[in-house]
């Protein structure tokens, strides 16, 4: 079958043409910016590229057209994809089609940590020798692939709430089907899709109506978002988690819990129906990766990894790339790649690596790139997000539709707005110290400046020689 992918160089859909083609499927597609390192990674698998929305590359028609979210009508191809009368699908309906039949799927679902919980799962998976497939928003360092088949049933899917397609409102994750599913953390975001929290509730009660009573739903403990998606109904078993804070005692009617023994979050005590079930220490930081673990260590548990194996492949999950990725380390300045676009994400980093580097001095480089951070949806918690950085420099794009000054006036750090890469570079190279962490921020490639900032720093290496 030759299978044409409409907006193929994202994440999700770039991961679906890579399945496709291990199927033995004839895959081609077309976007609007086809660049590395996607571009690179679908031409290594063999599968043709084209530049733009031509409707020229519907001749001759393919067997099936699979269309991104990110494609609306207007859009040539898509058309003449309708005049045509072409078989179409979403990638979520395709992936459920093509893929998920017949497998167990645990599906990682949640405002925050998505791609990082999933990763973790797969990898506790893979550890425990189960060999899974998975499809995951960015590239777990411990396959350094972001989608694969596998060689069992159990199959691993980051499971987004953001919609299907032009013509499928749904959330991508009610097409999925979990046998296991794990509900993270729920806050309002997508404010271009969704007008509020309630609405995002109701599609997560959607995919919690999907889940078969011999499944599994795995949910922190308190969360009340989470607790009112719940009480609209529920008809399989479920399975929390929490984390103990300080002396706390463990608690009772709580399956999963975690206990710091370091205060970033680098050594976890795990605990599994009251007892202390192993060790984590891992390069991982922050109150929000301890939660992911949790998280994980429960799901794994549903497919009959233990909670003590769990904990020996947490100790060895190495990360995902674009999270608190450290891309260069030199004369004692640290720059980290984070996917951080939300102010709870932003602040649980922050705070992680706060506690991890004391009282060296932290620099917070922020894109706000999201459409909810464009439309202004969080422009009154942002300020209070960064009070874990010595410095915060808001870089301003053109077309904001708000001023981010009153963020910079609310800040009780110091705080700068910015509006283009030589401001970033020469305010940086003035704030420059020993034993310096600079953290960028977004959810974007940010114009190159990670790659700019390792070059300065390369140079002034060079000149100190």
């Amino acid at each position: 079958m030759h299978i044409h992918i409409l907006g193929i160089c994202g994440t999700f859909m770039g991961s679906l043409a890579v399945l496709a083609k291990n199927l033995g499927h004839r895959v081609t597609g077309c976007d609007a910016n086809v660049y590395p390192p996607m571009s690179t990674q679908l031409e290594l698998a063999g599968i043709e590229l084209i530049q733009g929305f031509d409707p020229a590359q519907l001749k001759p028609a393919p067997d099936l057209i699979v269309v991104g979210n990110a494609m609306s009508r207007g859009n040539p191809v898509v058309e003449a994809m309708l005049d045509l009368g072409l078989p179409y699908v979403s990638g979520p309906q395709w992936l459920r089609e093509f893929v998920l039949q017949d497998k167990w799927v645990l599906a990682v679902a949640g405002t925050h940590g998505k791609t990082t919980t999933s990763s973790m799962l797969a990898w506790v998976l893979e550890y425990a020798g189960m060999s899974p497939g998975f499809l995951i928003g960015g590239v777990p360092r411990n396959f350094e692939q972001s989608a694969r088949l596998g060689e069992t049933p159990f199959f691993v899917v980051e499971a987004d709430e953001y919609d299907s397609a032009f013509f499928d409102k749904r959330s991508k994750f009610v097409h999925y089907g979990p046998r296991t599913l794990t509900l993270n953390n729920l806050e309002f975001d997508h404010a271009d899709i969704f007008p509020d929290l309630e609405a995002i509730q109701r599609q997560f009660h959607h995919v919690v109506r999907t889940v078969p009573a011999n499944g599994l739903i795995v949910a922190p403990a308190g969360d009340e978002a989470i607790d009112e998606v719940l009480a609209q109904g529920r008809w399989t078993p479920l399975s929390q988690f929490t984390v103990l804070e300080g002396a706390e005692p463990i608690r009772e009617n709580c399956q999963w819990q975690a206990r710091l023994l370091a205060p970033d979050g680098s050594h976890i005590q795990l605990i599994f129906e009251g007892q202390p079930a192993g060790e984590i220490q891992w390069g991982q930081m922050g109150m929000h990766n301890v939660k992911n673990a949790l998280c994980a260590a429960a799901a794994a548990h549903n497919v009959g990894v233990t909670a003590s194996v769990a904990a020996q492949a947490l100790s060895e999950f190495t990360g995902v790339k674009r999270r608190m990725e450290c891309i260069a380390s030199l004369n004692g300045v640290n720059i980290y790649d984070d996917f951080a676009h939300h102010p709870t994400a932003i602040k649980s980093t922050l705070a992680g690596l706060r506690k991890q580097v004391g009282g060296e001095k932290i620099i917070a480089l922020i894109e706000p790139r999201s459409n909810t951070m464009r439309l202004g949806m969080h422009q009154d918690t942002l300020a209070l997000s960064c009070e874990d950085a010595d410095l915060v420099l808001w870089f301003e794009p053109e077309g904001m539709n708000w001023s981010m000054q009153a963020v910079v006036d609310a800040s009780a750090v110091p705080a700068r707005c910015l509006s283009s890469q030589t401001q970033i570079l020469e305010t940086i190279h003035k704030e420059l110290t020993n034993a310096c962490h600079i953290v960028v921020m977004s959810n974007g490639g940010f114009g190159g400046v990670h790659q700019q900032l390792v070059t300065m720093l390369e140079q002034q290496q060079e000149q100190t020689v």
